[in-house]
């Protein structure tokens, strides 16, 4: 079952990275890092590796390599989005999410190329459904998240003035003091008042 999915899987990915990573000339310097490595994704929801096999101008993604890698990295499915943040890199090590044996720097490199790509939904889903229907479902899933983004700062923006009048409404710190005198003095008048009224009730 396994065997049936592999070039699936590796063809897929093969090109939603080619798009990604190969396609944009401004990555030229990043990609030139890599050109002529080989990094090995260990994934443990997976029975084969997923291969990376670099060049100048393009990535071929295998699922069976018999040479050795410069850099294998073993890690969950959950853990691969994080590598396009560098600087989680250390922290995912230290904690057991990635092991890495070899050129730790192959793994950087990927790191910083991944993180300098402009990744798009589309370019990972057209392998699988076709250009055109990937182009609608990643419009969508932008339209959404900018509605979701328009909501959440309408929000924003409708508390900040709810609080800003509740604000205006509130007492200020003189006010209140000057109602607390206001409300002792009247006390002390009452008290006063009620004195007399006892010494005239004695008389």
């Amino acid at each position: 079952m396994a065997m049936t999915f592999t070039p699936l899987i590796t063809g897929g990915l093969e090109t939603a990275l080619n798009r990604v990573l190969y396609r944009d000339r401004s990555l030229k310097a990043a990609r030139q890092r890599l050109a002529g490595k080989v990094l090995m994704l260990r994934l443990q929801e997976l029975s084969f590796p997923l291969v990376l096999v670099f060049s100048e101008n393009q990535l071929d993604v295998l699922g069976d390599w018999q040479d050795s890698s410069d850099c294998t990295v073993s890690l969950r499915l959950s853990t691969l989005p994080k590598l396009r943040d560098r600087q989680q890199l250390t922290g995912l090590i230290r904690s057991g999410e990635l092991e890495v044996e070899g050129d730790l720097q192959v793994v950087q490199q990927f790191s910083a190329l991944m993180d300098l790509a402009e990744l798009d939904p589309a370019e990972y889903l057209a392998p699988w459904i076709g250009d055109i229907a990937a182009q609608g479902i990643s419009q969508a899933a932008q339209r959404a998240l900018k509605f979701v983004q328009h909501e959440v700062t309408r929000r924003q923006d409708y508390l900040g003035q709810t609080l800003t009048e509740e604000w205006r409404l509130a007492p200020g710190a003189l006010e209140l003091a000057w109602f607390c005198e206001e409300v002792e003095a009247m006390e002390r008048s009452l008290n006063a008042l009620e004195a007399r009224l006892a010494q005239l009730e004695a008389k």
